[in-house]
């Protein structure tokens, strides 16, 4: 199934299941967003209702309001290497916030405080049930589904200090979408690639099975030290190629196009913007 939150028509949020060009509504009282039904556990069993086309609605990102969103950084060799940095035991992991994810086709807010805006492809999972300590053997149960994400980055912000978490949460920066593609529907996850285009350019592209820490051992790792709920998101890190690391530097400005592409995952596209 693949799954996306949305407005409809007259601005409710909701959400639905996607059957080609159509959005077949499943929101009820009880379950009124994607988030709740995973929630409840009621997602596979919800009935139809209204239908919508899809060029009639507005997507919102897949989960609009996760209570945690974890990011792992330096997660592929070459994007380790292309920063400079040494690869540790354990990943590094640092968060972001709600305010800062928008959907596909929305805008991506370049922050007026940088001037080195830049754009990190990266699959992203959502999780299904309430996942604490949960064994790498495991971990594959508490997956709901996956995105595609952008972890929209001001480098400058992001090196201010040691910590990660200053550029890579302003408001609007983080792209999440389009759907909530369900295991199911992927038959092999590890050789898709996660590409990332600007304006059309091609500047990563991977596979997921280049990652140093697979998606076993990150739910794992985070589940160790917190909780994670059903709506969760873990972004698993970006491939080499970030537009920092380029000579000369490649950063996005208002006007450029940014799409991530995951095989059938699908792709997230968004404009750039100056904040206003």
């Amino acid at each position: 199934m693949r799954y996306v939150s949305f407005r409809r028509p007259d601005g409710t949020p909701s959400f639905g299941r996607i059957e080609g060009e159509t959005i077949v509504e499943l929101a009820t009282n009880v379950a009124p967003s994607l988030k709740a039904a995973l929630t409840d556990g009621s997602l596979s069993g919800l009935a139809d209702g209204a239908s919508y086309a899809a060029a009639d609605v507005v997507l919102l990102p897949v989960i609009s309001d996760p209570a945690k969103i974890l990011c792992v950084g330096l997660n592929y060799a070459e994007h380790v290497r292309e920063t400079g940095r040494e690869q540790k035991a354990h990943p590094a992991i640092f968060v972001r916030y709600a305010d800062s994810l928008i959907a596909d086709g929305q805008p991506m807010v370049k922050p007026a405080v940088t001037e080195r805006f830049d754009y990190e492809g990266e699959l992203a999972l959502v999780i299904g049930q309430p996942a604490h300590k949960v064994a790498a053997a495991d971990a594959w149960d508490y997956v709901a589904g996956y995105a595609a994400f952008n972890d929209g980055s001001a480098r400058d912000w992001q090196r201010h200090n040691i910590q990660f978490t200053p550029g890579k949460t302003f408001p609007g920066t983080g792209g999440f979408g389009p759907a909530l593609v369900t295991p199911d529907e992927i038959d092999d996850l590890q050789a898709l690639r996660v590409q990332t285009r600007l304006n059309g350019e091609l500047v990563q592209d991977q596979p997921v099975s280049d990652m140093i820490w697979d998606i076993p051992t990150v739910i794992e790792y985070v589940t160790a030290f917190t909780p994670l709920s059903p709506g969760d998101v873990i972004a698993t890190g970006t491939p080499g190629g970030v537009g920092d690391k380029r000579t000369p530097p490649l950063y996005m400005k208002a006007g450029d196009k940014v799409e991530v592409t995951i095989g059938t995952i699908g792709t997230l596209s968004n404009r750039i913007i100056d904040e206003q």
